[in-house]
């Protein structure tokens, strides 16, 4: 061990590594060490950069998370929407998994998260803000596309490509439940990483997925089709994850913005 390491565990008064082996391994003390260290660093950059907005003209700033791959129309609206109203507002955008939104928004690194779970633990506060119809991801030129509307029991006689539980894990649970209650063996071929990865493989034709079709419909790939699930198709609810507690008077217009865009919109009356 280096004498700057030794130097380090007597300035603390702790044993922060394992000197019984030949290799340098944190002891249980150096990995709570090193967590805080990794926390304290993080809040020192985003101290950095909330000092270089403000020194820009912004008058406030949140930092917001979206992930399992939910590139939908609803949040690019409400990012637009909050420029629009509010361009004295920074807003910093993250892509990250479920997980890694929970810990950052615990320890105060995150304001707002966007996920498709609300598996939270306590201290936090998961709201459903809207809900989207689930769809069918088949190749171009499957079989399946003789359907305008795929029937659940036929889409499950095909090899599926799903979300992987980790990094996708308010997609795969919600898909999970309603795959279960069709009582069907499923044909798992492969679990990715991200929606990207998924409609790769679908368009290669290792299988079929689901997804929410805004999602999709984006993306205008020619290499794979979308087809609705027969009768009333299941639906897919996206949270807002946030602390519990008073928000900031910023993460208060923004969530005004997100029931607003979550209202349903009424028939235009009839002339």
């Amino acid at each position: 061990m280096s004498r700057a390491m030794r130097d380090l565990e007597s300035q603390l008064g702790v044993q922060l590594f394992d000197r019984s082996t030949r290799l340098t391994r944190l002891t249980w003390a150096g990995q709570v060490f090193l967590g805080e260290c990794r926390r304290v660093m993080a809040t020192v950059e985003q101290a950095v950069k909330s000092a270089k907005a403000a020194a820009q003209g912004y008058q406030g700033h949140l930092r917001i998370a979206i992930c399992d791959s939910l590139a939908q129309p609803h949040i690019a609206t409400l990012l637009a929407r909050s420029r629009e109203d509010e361009p004295e507002l920074e807003i910093r955008v993250f892509e990250l998994p479920f997980a890694q939104q929970l810990k950052m928004l615990h320890n105060d690194l995150l304001d707002i998260g966007f996920a498709l779970s609300n598996a939270v633990h306590a201290g936090l506060v998961a709201e459903p803000v809207w809900t989207d119809p689930l769809s069918v991801i088949v190749p171009a030129r499957h079989p399946l596309l003789a359907h305008m509307q795929v029937p659940l029991a036929e889409a499950l006689k095909f090899p599926l490509v799903l979300c992987h539980p980790e990094s996708g894990s308010g997609c795969r649970h919600q898909i999970q439940a309603m795959l279960q209650d069709a009582g069907t063996p499923l044909k798992l071929v492969d679990e990715v990483t991200s929606l990207g990865v998924m409609l790769t493989l679908v368009g290669a034709g290792y299988g079929i997925g689901f997804a929410i079709a805004s999602q999709v419909q984006t993306l205008q790939r020619p290499d794979i089709s979308i087809r609705p699930l027969a009768g009333t198709p299941p639906m897919l609810s996206t949270y807002l994850l946030r602390r519990q507690g008073e928000p900031s008077e910023p993460m208060k217009r923004f969530i005004e913005r997100v029931k607003d865009e979550a209202a349903p919109i009424d028939d235009e009356p009839v002339l």
